[in-house]
């Protein structure tokens, strides 16, 4: 048996057609940089969202810089982010050169905890960036309405949820400002780097524009100090038409997750993941959680079933962040997760099945085999995790 984790060739194999015509088209044209596509494929995801504003730019680290820098988020300013994201999330903050604050999730949906969210704002705090991690929507109305009551900005990091909902609406148009990847592996995946800032206010939406483009709207005048960050013609053509089956692939990618749920649900020592009432996951990533994940995942490797861990250690943990001085402990539920997380195969193009009893049958006998080695030994995330 042989599942990749992750498997790229087939997003294209399916729409080769549509996806050639759209390159050649870039290329006959001969324009590739804030062209046709670019200014299209913006109007054609700002539609989806129902948001007033895209604007494409060169990755999802650069549109969130660009939504800090567009606020004026900077030197001396506090910038809130979970203590479970991944890591660009924080650089993001510290590029621009303000503070990150970190503040634990909610164990049950790993996404951040607003009950936590009121303790760390201070009067120095700019702005807070929830993640929608995995493609779950983050609990946004309890943050919008701290936003509201303290005044600072809601920056949504919308990388891993093109196409979730909360209660009605899209992810990244909940807040101020939403940032977008569309790296390859994304539900709706460039072929390379790119991203998108979305927003419904025109203010940002001009800023960001400038910003992009070295800060300049006329060539050779620049307003602002900005970045060279902008989404090319041939990134954008491809966004256009996978844009178009992003609904669709989604559909698959939850059909998966409810077969995955199905043959799961009853193993004692995991916890699989939640979408709680209101909230539509576009199941970017499958997580689950158990203690024995390391021996877990070399089980399922010995079968041929990829898996990665989504994310081994937390940002406040890494090297570049040495400076916060901040000991391991100091954010336990994100050093839990960290040990315990483990990502299954989960794609629109997985449509064969026939690997998830094997999947299935390798965890109960990997937790079925350790609880009979030593049985005085023996934990689960129920019994281990706070939640």
């Amino acid at each position: 048996m042989n599942i990749p984790f992750l498997e790229l060739a087939s997003t294209y194999l399916e729409l080769k057609a549509e996806i050639d015509v759209a390159v050649c088209g870039v290329l006959t044209k001969g324009w590739y940089v804030l062209g046709e596509e670019v200014t299209s494929f913006e109007a054609e995801f700002a539609r989806y969202l129902d948001a007033k504003h895209c604007i494409g730019v060169a990755s999802g680290l650069d549109a969130l810089i660009l939504a800090l820098m567009a606020s004026d988020i900077g030197q001396g300013s506090e910038v809130i982010v979970p203590s479970n994201t991944y890591f660009a999330t924080a650089l993001a903050v510290s590029r621009v050169g303000a503070q990150v604050v970190f503040v634990e999730p909610d164990p049950q949906t790993h996404n951040l905890d607003p009950t936590r969210l009121e303790a760390a704002i201070t009067e120095r705090t700019a702005a807070v960036i929830p993640v929608h991690l995995y493609g779950l929507p983050a609990d946004m109305d309890p943050i919008n309405a701290l936003a509201r009551k303290y005044g600072f900005r809601v920056i949504e990091d919308s990388a891993q949820a093109h196409g979730s909902i909360y209660k009605g609406r899209h992810t990244g148009i909940l807040g101020d400002i939403g940032a977008f990847s569309f790296y390859p592996g994304k539900c709706l995946g460039a072929f390379g780097d790119a991203g998108a800032v979305v927003t419904n206010d025109d203010d940002v939406a001009e800023k960001v524009r400038i910003l992009r483009n070295y800060g300049s709207q006329a060539k050779y005048f620049n307003e602002y100090k900005g970045l060279n960050s902008r989404l090319d013609e041939l990134q954008a053509a491809i966004l256009r038409v996978k844009l178009r089956h992003l609904d669709e692939w989604n559909l698959r990618r939850k059909s998966l997750a409810r077969q995955l749920h199905s043959y799961l649900c009853e193993i004692s020592g995991i916890a699989l993941p939640l979408e709680p009432p209101g909230l539509q996951s576009c199941w970017h990533l499958y997580i689950i959680r158990t203690a024995e994940r390391d021996r877990v995942q070399e089980a399922l490797k010995r079968r041929g079933i990829g898996t990665m861990i989504h994310y081994p250690l937390p940002p406040y943990r890494q090297k570049a962040y040495a400076e916060l001085r901040l000991t391991r402990g100091s954010f336990p539920i994100a050093d839990q997760l960290a040990e315990e997380v483990l990502s299954l195969p989960m794609g629109p193009h997985l449509v064969e099945v026939d690997w998830i009893p094997v999947l299935r049958d390798t965890i109960l006998e990997t937790l079925g085999t350790l609880a009979r080695s030593d049985r005085k030994q023996k934990h689960s995330v129920a019994s281990n995790s706070p939640f």
